[in-house]
């Protein structure tokens, strides 16, 4: 009669010991990428497809579950937000560099310096505060 016999005494535990390791291997390498990811993007730029994608997917399915088609229609929308902030900020950097030529650096950087010193905002090309040149309020007509 032939008993059944474990090619590899102990072979559970080794497999449970190999479990952890690759565990402990996985997370590791999942911190590293989201770490890597998170440095990369440190820079501050409208949504883009992924953004605008899954908040289009989101509002897809809860729209008779049209998540794929939700989720194209966010990812057009956020590549042309993108598109939009980029050629303002090239605009801005054109702005800049007739104001200061020679000056050096990316045209993101460039619309950086053209928004603190005209008080704009990324979206707006014109200050909302008085220059100084034109009246305040408008004159009063009189009756």
């Amino acid at each position: 009669m032939l008993k059944s016999v474990s090619a590899l005494p102990g072979a559970p535990a080794a497999l449970e010991k190999q479990e952890a390791f690759m565990k402990k291997y996985l997370m590791l390498a999942a911190a590293a990428g989201l770490l890597a990811t998170s440095i990369s993007t440190a820079e501050a730029e409208p949504g883009g497809c992924l953004k605008y994608g899954a908040a289009g997917a989101v509002g897809g399915h809860v729209a008779n579950h049209h998540g794929v088609l939700g989720a194209m229609g966010g990812c057009v929308t956020g590549m042309y937000v993108r598109h939009r902030y980029r050629k303002e900020a090239r605009a801005k950097a054109a702005l800049y560099d007739q104001e200061h030529p020679g000056a050096k650096g990316t045209y993101m950087e460039k619309a950086t310096a053209y928004d603190v010193e005209h008080s704009t905002k990324p979206g707006q090309m014109t200050s909302n505060a008085p220059d100084g040149t034109a009246p305040a309020t408008a004159p009063v007509q009189p009756q």
